[in-house]
């Protein structure tokens, strides 16, 4: 994917974009941020991709604490919002963006519930096994807080990281549904809210003995 295929866009998605992506049943997402920690790091970007692969990268303002047109689409009952690891960008967006995000696919939970022959289940070789592309990660961990002056490497990588989540959503519920996990996929997903809620306030081993 060239990087012409794609727009960034600065705080919030232009209504525009924001209506035409509500038209679609599911779309991908993704975030950057400056860190794993909630409390400390900030959320810096946010991707998003619709099944006819019209990209947007939505750069986040240090400080900022709302987005209505990205709160309106990621909280719309009607298109499913495709993430890998959702747990970790629900998190984000709701700590950043108060953005309660329903209704929920993550291709991780997806591919520990059906590829159980690997314990591999990152992005990267989810995408090389089902799709037989490999993905470039080396601008992963980067400043993504420059937002203003983004390498085209890194817009790449923002980019690919939501150009194959639906087509990945199709082959895992493929092959939940014939490993007769699709209704325990489910019901993992419509959970993941709960958990973050637990993960923002530090109960992360509630479940532990």
């Amino acid at each position: 994917m060239e990087l012409k295929d794609f727009q960034v866009c600065d705080r919030d998605l232009p209504e525009s974009l924001s209506l035409e992506y509500l038209k679609a049943e599911a779309i991908a997402v993704d975030t950057e941020t400056m860190g794993l920690i909630y409390q400390r790091d900030r959320l810096c970007l946010v991707q998003l991709c619709d099944p006819q692969g019209h990209v947007s990268v939505v750069r986040i303002a240090k400080g900022q604490t709302e987005a209505p047109n990205l709160k309106r689409l990621f909280e719309a009952p009607d298109v499913v919002k495709v993430f890998h690891f959702a747990r970790f960008d629900l998190a984000m967006l709701q700590q950043n963006l108060d953005i309660q995000v329903r209704p929920i696919f993550c291709t991780k939970i997806a591919s520990k519930l059906a590829r159980t022959y690997t314990n591999r289940h990152g992005l990267k070789e989810l995408v090389l096994e089902l799709e037989q592309i490999e993905l470039d990660k080396t601008a992963q961990s980067s400043d993504w807080g420059n937002a203003s002056n983004l390498s085209d490497k890194q817009l790449q990588y923002a980019a690919n990281d939501v150009n194959y989540l639906l087509s990945l959503r199709q082959k895992l519920i493929k092959m939940l549904q014939r490993e007769e996990r699709w209704e325990l996929a489910q019901r993992c997903f419509e959970a993941l809210p709960v958990i973050v809620d637990l993960d923002l306030v530090h109960y992360r081993d509630i479940f532990e003995h």
